[in-house]
């Protein structure tokens, strides 16, 4: 019996061993090294929208004053930033923080838009709405067709401003992506980062002088942005960003009454231990083919996780064959549709009558058998213009949906609001 006992724990052991040895087929970031105050909280990298830590983070919770981050997005993809806001009954000595506008005042978006962000300005949010959407219900029907757009499953907006109401909530990882892809927008991105800002007042001697209330801004070394958030119910809430040797990341806390400091750590943990690196430079050869990348890539990796990429080619072909090569240089031919669907561009024409203009393949990247990006290849000849990583990774499809650049525009996007509300959930 003790022979059998001995065998059976030698065998369990090498099983604990083995199993130790194989890769986790997981993407997310190891959190154990780090924690917060915080309810809830999430760290992405602004890149790659890979999550690299996040404690409670798909539990859905008032947000307070960060629902303004989805607010100033809708707003600047749907309107026209130039055009003058006026200030309506309903936005006028609007409860809550406020950038105590006059009614029937004036001013661009733009500048609406910096009060809005960096004073929290209720009645900012409220004619910002009516001017974009037509009115504030029909601006909250956009709020929420760009969160099912961004798959926020765990987010649905009642208002613009983020006062306390029943169907109002988001969760920390839904606002880190929300975030994550509103940095893209160099609008958003300018605003956010902004400490200080003066504007045109009108009705008084004086100018609009207003100061970021987000104090990381003046804390932390590289910090460029978002937003505070504060109610009775949610608490402190905040979105930070900040950037280091060519990294963004954000981080979101979630009912945390250490947030400065904790946004600090959760910034610092990041870059210390998920630093970007480049794995792919747009122009460079594909090894053993006449082909070029038609796009950078770059991943935050952590200890030991390059060790664990692998990268696949995989060629569009006559009749739908394909050719995939792993990163090993093992090569397999396969058929079928490979390459035909999910948007990774091979063998899809669009509207040129299936011309590819040099578009050859594409590189599919995966760690730990999970895909975390795929980059095009063409022909040298044939490299398409880089665009701007908004265009090329974050476009708006709502945008083109829903524009509201002008009264007529905004009125069709309240009436689509009214007539489609009962589909809203």
């Amino acid at each position: 019996m003790k022979t059998l006992t001995r065998k059976s724990l030698l065998s369990l052991l090498l099983c604990v061993l083995l199993l130790a040895l194989v890769p986790v087929p997981s993407i997310r970031a190891e959190n154990t090294s780090i924690s917060t105050h915080a309810r809830a909280a999430a760290l992405i990298d602004v890149a790659s929208g890979r999550i690299l830590y996040s404690s409670r983070g798909d539990e859905p919770m008032l947000i307070a004053s960060l629902t303004k981050i989805m607010t100033a997005l809708v707003a600047i993809e749907n309107g026209d930033i130039t055009s003058k806001v006026k200030v309506g009954k309903n936005a006028f000595a609007k409860e809550g923080s406020s950038l105590y506008l006059k009614l029937g005042e004036e001013m661009t978006l733009k500048d609406m838009l910096y009060g809005l962000m960096l004073r929290s300005g209720n009645d900012a949010a409220t004619a910002i709405a009516e001017h974009v959407g037509g009115s504030e219900q029909g601006f909250v029907y956009l709020m929420n067709a760009k969160a099912q757009e961004l798959s926020l499953t765990n987010t649905h907006f009642a208002n613009p401003h983020g006062l306390d109401a029943e169907g109002h909530y988001s969760s920390a990882n839904d606002l880190a992506v929300l975030t994550a892809y509103a940095m893209h927008n160099p609008v958003f991105k300018e605003i956010v980062a902004t400490k200080e800002k003066t504007a045109d007042n009108p009705y008084e001697k004086w100018d609009y002088k207003w100061s970021n209330k987000n104090k990381m801004l003046r804390l932390y070394e590289g910090a460029d942005g978002v937003k505070t958030g504060y109610t009775k119910k949610a608490l402190r809430c905040l979105v930070s960003s900040a950037t280091r040797d060519g990294q963004q990341l954000v981080a979101v806390t979630l009912n945390d009454g250490n947030d400065w400091n904790d946004h600090s750590s959760l910034l610092d943990f990041g870059f210390n231990h998920y630093p970007l690196k480049t794995l792919v430079e747009r122009g460079e050869g594909v090894k053993g083919y006449s082909l070029v990348t038609g796009k950078d890539f770059a991943y935050p990796l952590g200890a030991g996780e390059e060790a664990r990429l692998v990268n696949k080619l995989v060629l569009s072909g006559e009749h739908g064959a394909a050719c995939t090569q792993a990163g090993n240089g093992a090569a397999t031919d396969t058929r079928g549709n490979a390459g035909a669907n999910g948007g990774d561009g091979v063998n899809k024409g669009g509207n040129t009558g299936g011309t590819n203009f040099g578009l050859k393949g594409v590189i599919i990247l995966q760690l730990g058998g999970k895909e975390i990006g795929r980059v095009p290849v063409y022909t040298p000849d044939q490299l398409p213009p880089e665009t701007s990583a908004y265009v090329k990774k974050y476009s708006s499809a709502s945008a083109l949906a829903y524009p509201a650049g002008n009264w007529l525009q905004a009125f069709g996007s309240a009436l689509r609001a009214l007539l489609l509300s009962g589909n809203n959930g």
